[in-house]
């Protein structure tokens, strides 16, 4: 009896460690130790090179978390946004969401360039997208997560899917949550990853229809506070400077923290995606309030909601390919 007990125990044990790793809150196939014996130092390069790229220029953290979430509604975080065009990729990098706007990607180039360095063939550009938006989160004071790893890089990429899938600045608040509910995302996903706007930048093109014509009968959207809608009037005038730049959260936009959700509740949202969580959604509503009153309860729905993002159809095993370079698929 006591053998059998010994034996029950050991096999619980052995089954026990895989089990854990592969968790299903891990994404199956995904989990943190992934690269422990092939490449140890990942999560060090990783962080190492954003650092040096947020000390540079604050704004970098906000643009590669943005990649991370444009990557990932789009086949999930399979790295296809990193892709230029070439005779077989049309590169989701000329899609409306992401052209004259996304950036960040000579920052990913210098992160895998170290890693080919140190682990050749070994990190996928996918979980680099991955660890960079939670280095960007915590270096500019947000929350930390442990990210699940394995993903391996996509041989393909989609420009009908970038344009159709992510979230536009002026979509109303159902469409922006059946695009979240598509990659099986819910109501507190959308408040709470929208919170990453506490940090960056928006182009005036983004939120010129809120100034000047949000209904299409040139009136501006009455639920921007009038003395924050004259200030944006004055750095976005009706028509040219598509690219000039405002800051989405106007009393901390440097750092990440909660005052996004306050600026929500002041009607002082920078875009229209933002202001419709709180003047369209009786449950949105409610977790804007919830987030603005109590940081840690925003920090850790983010971090739970970015684990959940960053299982979104992630290729594993023999699927797709490790790329040696980011930017095309290995010959």
């Amino acid at each position: 009896m006591a053998r059998l007990t010994s034996f029950l125990l050991l096999l619980s044990l052995i089954c026990f460690v895989p089990l854990c790793l592969c968790d299903k809150s891990y994404g199956g196939k995904l989990f943190p130790a992934y690269y422990a014996h092939s490449c140890p130092q990942v999560n060090e390069i990783v962080r190492s090179v954003v650092a040096k790229a947020v000390a540079r220029e604050t704004r970098m953290a906000a643009s590669l978390l943005r990649l991370h979430f444009h990557d990932c509604f789009v086949q999930g975080c399979d790295g296809s946004l990193l892709l230029d065009s070439s005779g077989r990729v049309a590169t989701e990098k000329n899609s409306n969401p992401n052209s004259k706007s996304a950036r960040g990607f000579d920052v990913v180039d210098q992160i895998k360039a170290e890693l080919e360095k140190q682990c050749p063939g070994t990190v996928s550009c996918a979980d680099v997208l991955t660890l960079a938006a939670r280095d960007s989160s915590v270096l500019t004071g947000g929350p930390s997560w442990v990210v699940p790893l394995g993903r391996r890089d996509s041989r393909s990429a989609s420009l009908s899917q970038s344009n159709n899938n992510i979230p536009a600045p002026n979509n109303t608040f159902q469409t922006i949550l059946s695009k979240f509910n598509r990659q099986g995302l819910d109501i507190t996903d959308l408040v709470a990853l929208s919170g990453s706007h506490t940090i960056g930048f928006s182009r005036c093109t983004s939120f010129r229809q809120r100034l000047y014509n949000q209904s299409g009968n040139g009136s501006p959207d009455m639920t921007l506070e009038q003395s924050f809608a004259a200030n944006l009037r004055q750095r976005c005038p009706k028509s040219g400077g598509d690219q000039i730049l405002s800051v989405l959260d106007i009393i901390s936009a440097a750092s990440f923290d909660n005052s996004y959700f306050k600026n929500l509740i002041e009607n002082k949202g920078l875009l229209n995606s933002d202001q419709v969580l709180f003047s369209s959604n009786e449950k949105s509503r409610e977790l804007v309030k919830k987030y603005a009153e109590d940081q840690g309860e925003f920090f850790e729905q983010f971090a739970e909601s970015m684990i959940k993002m960053g299982n979104i159809s992630p290729l594993t095993g023999s699927s797709g390919e490790i790329r040696k370079n980011c930017r095309k698929i290995n010959s």
